[in-house]
């Protein structure tokens, strides 16, 4: 979650790890800026995000959809009143793809672009 105005400090703060194995930057915090809400380490190359509305998923309204470069996967970051409650991974295995992009569409379902020389366009559906 973004806000007006904010300073982040990436990568002046951050529990990063370079390439190489060195650490990016030794600060937590700085004065100035601002603590991200959430952050992944070992980074998990996040790729597209959606914050969801819609009837099909009717429990994540309000939630954030993230799609994973690295770990071929989609997960929900359960979100209440702007502080993350929890995750959950729930698109990964069958996908065997990199992930370049998820969106929620008008009718409610959740679609994601894979990052291949044959790329797809899949539809997420509930379980039934």
């Amino acid at each position: 979650i973004i806000g007006k105005a904010k300073n982040y400090g990436w990568p002046a703060i951050c529990d990063c790890v370079d390439y190489s194995g060195a650490k990016v930057s030794p600060f937590k915090s700085l004065p100035g800026m601002e603590q991200a809400l959430l952050y992944w380490t070992p980074s998990i190359a996040p790729s597209g995000m959606t914050v969801y509305y819609g009837d099909k998923f009717p429990a994540w309204n309000g939630d954030l959809i993230v799609g994973a470069l690295v770990l071929q996967h989609v997960r929900r970051v359960d979100l209440e009143n702007g502080q993350v409650k929890g995750q959950e991974v729930f698109a990964e295995g069958p996908l065997k793809a990199r992930i370049r992009d998820v969106r929620t569409s008008p009718d409610g379902y959740i679609y994601v672009t894979t990052d291949e020389t044959n790329g797809k366009v899949l539809r997420l559906e509930p379980k039934p």
